[in-house]
């Protein structure tokens, strides 16, 4: 397969995860007795509507294929509500707006059981060596340095390295510099001296991760796996928002261009791991949306935590105000990442 027809293929996985997203809002609405007035995938120019007969719905797809979205009657609180519709958000009962919302991530959190299952089930499990065993960028620092796949690192300038926490933090404090690291190699044991990079991405890496082998697995160990594994997913991203807002780890932001490029990597890798990054992604999307930031979904349940607590709505179209500022702040962000992916410096 040509380059083309990898990134095309990791922009349907990802308007895939994008439908379930949606797909989550549009079931618990309609379960709620909600009216969907539009459903869909993309933004800008319409290529592609349909409004099936008696369904309340236009289904569409946008000539921009990233995000999606849903329209729910009631939702925005500028245009005219009538208080006796009952297909209308604004005059359904809490608890159905609550699961309308979180709907969503619930969708891509399940989903992504369903895409690790059939990632492990084609391609077995990557099991981590824990013990400071490492695989290497033939490109980086540590290659440069002699470090080869399934080498041990046992020190770092005269420090024991236990975890990878430690590793990082002391080769991270070096950038430009040459560290000595002392290498187990079977029953040799040596020192070499890569320098990490200086400045860049990969500032104060040697590009090293854990070493893995590939175990195969039965349907059933599959199926404990699918379950295992998101969870641990939005572990790493609560922990990893955490390191970043107390400061002990810099903010590493993909936009469109990155996501698709890995994603477009992961399919050129095989479908094991087409599937198994896409489940990933699809835990990790589940849990950032629920971040209480200003228009994605854990912020507008923010609002209806506070209706709950407080026995009474806040005002619709200031919250309608505080999503609309927080939208232009997140696609902001996406304009400039993908700027700066698209246009890097050198």
């Amino acid at each position: 397969m040509s380059s083309t027809a990898y990134a095309l293929l990791a922009i349907l996985g990802l308007a895939i995860l994008m439908v379930v997203h949606e797909g989550g809002h549009y079931l618990a609405a309609r379960w709620h007795g909600m009216r969907v007035t539009r459903f869909s995938i993309g933004f800008g120019p319409t290529l592609w509507t349909r409004k099936p007969k008696g369904s309340p719905t236009t289904f569409q797809i946008a000539i921009i294929p990233f995000l999606a979205y849903v329209q729910i009657a009631g939702m925005n609180p500028f245009d005219e509500d009538e208080p006796n519709d009952k297909g209308s958000y604004a005059n359904a009962s809490l608890w159905a707006r609550i699961v309308t919302i979180a709907a969503g991530s619930l969708a891509n959190y399940f989903f992504a059981s369903v895409l690790m299952f059939c990632g492990f089930l084609l391609g077995g499990n990557l099991v981590a060596d824990e013990t400071m065993r490492v695989s290497v960028d033939s490109t980086g620092p540590a290659a440069e340095a002699g470090i080869v796949n399934g080498d041990r690192i046992r020190s770092v300038n005269g420090e024991a390295i236990h975890n990878w926490d430690e590793l990082k933090n002391i080769v991270g404090a070096h950038p430009g510099q040459p560290v000595d690291i002392e290498i187990e190699r079977g029953d040799n044991i040596f020192h070499v001296s890569p320098t990490p990079a200086a400045e860049g991405q990969n500032k104060g890496k040697i590009l090293v991760g854990m070493f893995t082998e590939v175990v195969p697995v039965s349907v059933g160990q599959a199926a404990v796996l699918s379950v295992t594994e998101p969870p641990k997913v939005v572990y790493a991203t609560i922990k990893g928002l955490a390191r970043i807002i107390v400061g002990r780890e810099k903010a590493v932001i993909s936009g469109p261009v990155g996501i698709v490029r890995d994603t477009a990597a992961a399919a050129k890798d095989g479908a094991h791991t087409y599937f198994r990054f896409l489940g990933a992604l699809s835990a990790y999307l589940g849990a950032f949306n629920l971040l209480p930031f200003p228009a994605l979904d854990g912020g507008r349940l923010i609002f209806l935590a506070f209706e709950a607590v407080s026995r009474r709505r806040a005002d619709a179209k200031i919250e309608a105000k505080v999503h609309a500022i927080g939208l232009l702040m997140f696609l902001t962000l996406i304009l400039v990442v993908t700027i700066t992916e698209v246009f890097p410096k050198h």
